[in-house]
């Protein structure tokens, strides 16, 4: 691991963390959400620092460009799927995300099939960081319950930010998709 640069370790770390954060939300009551907080929190920090380093230090490897989304990715569903089991989120809300994640990644799989690179979108960036909050501030619910209208807002704004990227991606970049019938 030594060749590894910090934001993939960053990263590699953040995918490290899921299973210890589902094994979290195990633990019943406020305290398993206080502990799932911390993990989350710092595990999504993670997210923010190695895109930080990395761009400051103009380190890019095909690692970093694979292992970075899926992180985050496995970060949010899988807590999403236990907040779900927890019952703080509706299950058809991490339906939609789900979908959404595995419409664009199949469409970067066509791109990259065409010789193509569909990058992250700034609609994509922020959907992740409204999907942080929301469950940042879902999992903060039960020590605040102040939260709970705050948080049902959020849910919104995740749904909306999930649907309006995906939307924004394909309106962008369908044409991939019908590349192979243009040959034939």
């Amino acid at each position: 691991m030594n060749r590894i640069n910090l934001p993939n370790r960053l990263s590699i770390l953040r995918v490290l963390a899921v299973p210890v954060l589902v094994a979290c939300m195990y633990i019943p009551g406020t305290a398993g959400c206080v502990v799932s907080l911390v993990i989350f929190s710092l595990a999504a920090l993670t997210d923010l620092l190695d895109g930080y380093i990395a761009r400051k230090n103009n380190i890019v490897t095909t690692l970093g460009k694979f292992i970075d989304p899926v992180a985050d990715k496995l970060l949010v569903i899988s807590t999403m799927i236990m907040l779900v089991n927890r019952g703080m989120l509706a299950a058809w809300v991490v339906v939609l995300v789900l979908f959404r994640e595995l419409a664009i990644d199949s469409l970067r799989l066509m791109a990259a099939k065409n010789g193509m690179v569909i990058a992250a979108s700034p609609y994509g960036k922020l959907k992740t960081v409204i999907q942080i909050i929301t469950i940042i501030i879902l999992l903060s619910t039960s020590f605040l319950p102040a939260l709970k209208v705050p948080g049902d807002v959020f849910i919104w704004l995740t749904i909306a930010a999930t649907l309006w990227s995906g939307v924004d991606y394909f309106m962008k970049n369908g044409h991939v998709l019908f590349k192979d019938e243009e040959k034939s």
